[in-house]
């Protein structure tokens, strides 16, 4: 028997999977969604899984022959922490928690000013913000701009420096959050001003996303409710 919140897992693993798929079509990576699985034949992007599951119980060696594991740095994200890829010559690279949120109104109280990315040179920015002088802001392709259910949300302050932010993925019942920052990288200040946005944006649809260690704590001050664990897996 499927509980509510095996339901709400499955929702937000389908979500997180179409938002690999559109961050690896940025990339020039077409992947290909099966019953059990998205999958891509060739490496997706930096913190991008080449396979997430859909269902729980998915066959891990007919969704490893989907993708490619010849040389190392192979990903599956096993969207209910159920399956076993020892064999397979894949190692726990962390596991986390699935998070849902209803679609109610955020406190208020934020004091920035939030935007969506419309242009090549307000995606950098967030990207320069989010990346926080890793090197990595090149992740974040202008390609996004055309993917009609991606959401670059930006929070600037007063001088127009942006300093908090995510990626919200529409789906067709939830909104999904990833890539969240704030000042100092922190959760905290980052959460009032991305629900806010999202509210206005999709004011009847549950957010969904997935979290682990303090960011999970975060979350749930924001009145998130971890609704099951999933585990991701790195090949080599």
């Amino acid at each position: 028997m499927t509980t509510p919140q095996q339901l709400l897992a499955r929702t937000a693993a389908r979500n997180n999977a179409e938002w690999c798929a559109a961050m690896s079509q940025a990339h020039g990576v077409v992947g290909a969604f099966g019953t059990q699985a998205w999958a891509a034949p060739v490496r997706t992007p930096l913190y991008y899984p080449d396979a997430v599951t859909l269902v729980p119980g998915a066959d891990p060696a007919a969704l490893t022959a989907r993708i490619d594991t010849t040389a190392p740095g192979a990903t599956v994200k096993d969207s209910y922490a159920d399956l076993d890829l020892f064999a397979a010559g894949f190692q726990v690279l962390f596991e986390a928690q699935w998070i849902h949120r209803p679609a109610l109104a955020p406190a208020t109280g934020t004091r920035l000013a939030w935007e969506v990315a419309g242009d090549t040179a307000t995606l950098r920015a967030w990207a320069l913000a989010w990346d926080g002088g890793n090197g990595n802001a090149d992740l974040f392709r202008p390609a996004l701009l055309d993917d009609p259910a991606s959401f670059v949300l930006s929070g600037r302050s007063a001088d127009g420096e942006v300093v908090a932010g995510a990626v919200a993925s529409r789906g067709d019942r939830v909104v999904g959050i990833s890539n969240l920052f704030g000042p100092d990288h922190g959760p905290d200040a980052a959460w009032p001003l991305v629900l806010e946005a999202v509210h206005h944006l999709f004011p009847t649809l549950p957010v969904v996303g997935y979290e682990h260690g303090d960011d999970l704590t975060a979350a749930i001050r924001h009145g998130f409710e971890p609704v099951g664990p999933l585990r991701v897996w790195l090949h080599g």
